[in-house]
Order: C-alpha cells, then sequence, then structure tokens
C-alpha cells in the first residue's frame, strides 16, 4: 500500500511531538501546527513543515492527525473557525487520537462524513517515550476506508494496534476505561507510598519491595520513581485525571453505573489540581497526602514545585 503523500499533525504537545517526529523519521511529509509557535519550531528543527494555523495543517492532506488535550480542544480544530474539517480535502480521514468522551467521538464521526470524510477514532495509550519509539498501543474503530488509508501510519506509529469495530466511539470506549485504571493505580500508588512513609518504612526500599510484589502494577513502577525523585516534569499531567476520569464519570451518569472507585481517584486529582499542582505529573497526587501527613515521599521534597508547562 502506497504511503499518504501529506499528513497534517494538529497537536505537538508532550506525545503529539514524539508522534509527529516519528512519522517525519519515517519518511511522511508532515505539517504540524500547535498554539505554541515555540513547539511548531521544534516540530520545523526536526524536519516537519510548520503550519500557521489548524486549516493550514489540513489543507492538503490525505490524512490529519489529531493529539490534542481535550474533546473541546477537538471540537475547535476541527469545526471552529478556521477549522480543519472544511479544510481537508473530500476523501481524507481524520485521525483522532486524544482521548475523548465516547459520545463526543461518535458524533464528531457522524459530522465528518457528512462532510466526505472518514474519521479514525483512534486514542493512544504509552506514554511519552513510547510515542518518540512508534511503540504506541492504538485502540482504534472506524470504517473499513478509514483503516486502510491510515495503515501506513498506523505501521509506524504502534507496536500494537488494535481493531475494535466500525463505529467511531468504540475505541474511545476502550481508552475510557484504560485511563479508569490508570487514573485509580496512579492514586492508589500515592496513597500506599505516603501511608508506607508515615509508618516508618524507607520510601525507596517500599518502591523495590512493592514493584516484585502482588500488590504492584505498571503505573506503580513508572510514576513511584517520580515521587521519590521529587521530579513532577510534566509528562502526563494532574489536570489530564481530572478530565479523564471526568469522563469515565460521566458516561458512568449515562449509563446509570456506579464508579467507586474511579470517583475516589478524580477526587484525588482535584484536590492537587485544587493545591496549585494541576500543570505538574500526574505523579503529583501524592503532594496531597504530603500536605495532610506532614511527609516527604521525595528525598528532595523542594522538587517540581516551580511552575511547570506542558500537556
Amino acid at each position: 500500500m502506497s504511503n499518504p503523500s501529506t499528513i497534517g499533525f494538529v497537536g505537538l504537545g508532550a506525545m503529539g511531538m514524539g508522534m509527529a517526529t516519528t512519522l517525519v523519521k519515517a519518511g511522511f511529509a508532515v505539517q504540524g501546527y500547535d498554539v505554541s509557535p515555540a513547539a511548531v519550531a521544534r516540530f520545523v528543527e526536526a524536519g516537519g513543515r510548520g503550519a500557521d494555523t489548524t486549516a493550514d495543517a489540513a489543507r492538503g492532506a490525505d490524512v490529519l492527525v489529531v493529539m490534542v488535550m481535550s474533546g473541546e480542544q477537538a471540537e475547535a480544530v476541527l469545526f471552529g473557525d478556521d477549522g480543519a474539517a472544511e479544510a481537508l480535502p473530500r476523501g481524507s480521514v481524520i485521525m483522532l487520537c486524544s482521548t475523548v468522551a465516547p459520545a463526543y467521538a461518535r458524533a464528531a464521526g457522524e459530522r465528518v462524513r457528512a462532510r466526505g470524510l472518514e474519521m479514525l477514532d483512534a486514542p493512544v495509550s504509552g506514554g511519552v517515550v513510547r510515542a518518540a519509539e512508534g511503540k504506541l498501543s492504538i485502540m482504534a474503530s472506524g470504517s473499513a476506508a478509514a483503516f486502510a488509508k491510515t495503515a501506513p501510519l498506523l505501521a509506524v506509529l504502534a507496536e500494537r494496534v488494535y481493531r475494535l469495530g466500525d463505529e467511531c466511539g468504540q475505541g474511545s470506549t476502550v481508552k475510557m476505561v484504560n485511563q479508569l485504571l490508570a487514573g485509580i493505580h496512579i492514586a492508589a500508588a500515592a496513597e500506599a507510598m505516603a501511608l508506607g512513609v508515615k509508618a516508618g518504612v524507607d520510601p525507596q526500599q517500599l518502591y523495590e519491595v512493592i514493584s516484585n510484589s502482588a500488590g504492584s502494577s505498571w503505573m506503580f513502577q513508572n510514576r513511584v520513581p517520580h515521587m521519590l525523585a521529587g521530579d513532577y516534569t510534566p509528562l502526563s499531567a494532574v489536570e489530564i485525571f481530572v478530565k479523564d476520569l471526568g469522563i469515565v464519570l460521566e458516561t458512568g451518569k449515562q449509563q446509570r453505573f456506579p464508579l467507586p472507585l474511579a470517583a475516589a481517584a478524580h477526587q484525588m486529582f482535584l484536590m492537587a489540581a485544587a493545591a496549585g499542582y494541576g500543570r505538574l505529573d500526574d505523579a503529583a497526587v501524592v503532594k496531597v497526602f504530603e500536605q495532610l501527613a506532614g511527609i516527604s515521599v521525595s528525598a528532595n521534597p523542594d522538587a517540581g514545585k516551580q511552575s511547570a508547562t506542558g500537556e
């Protein structure tokens, strides 16, 4: 299958930059846009073409990848003033990689089809490092035509592509479930580490023991080192889980499905955001416990207090 000749890319944040530059390294012609001119400049240095607007990124593209933070941002990118959906050539595919509510993904898919476009509902998981390595997991749903046209990109961006159905919304539903678990696991890791420290256990030893015991999780092993180092440089920010667990709870309300653990984790991230840590790495949820208990999980408790930037 021949590669699409031109790729548009909107959203050059922590994840998006890695994905966009991976496509450039693979030989795709990528025109990228971000609200941050500095991010666009970095993308140009990496070999991409900078776009001035979302419509500019979409113009002439066979595939437009959207990797912004929220459904509200995706709405503005696709259908707002200077919207990308109107600028795309008919027959093009929008590959929506943002984490959005399943209901929004379904509705957006219907709207783009009405414009003569296709959409692949394709949220991603794997983190910043895997995004830059082309080793993401992609949870995708959409038409056969959308899968066919995006297949060359999926092969470059992902280690695993899960084809979850023919309708937009199914990919976002699976991502929502993943985020439910991820958010609970981060909050639980923070609670567990803080309890151990309060009870007098050395945090580094606690981490090593739990990492090799039944209570471990991928999030425990990935995020607790951030807590131990006191490094809250935002790879995925607290505000991301305020948003993502909000999607989980809203969907649960629509389905009349109780979500007590997700609700408790959501409150923890809300507390962290209210305390001023919203733009720090999501591991900063441990700071809520540190404040309440008068402890420090980190050997460097002043690290990460500076203002952070990023998605």
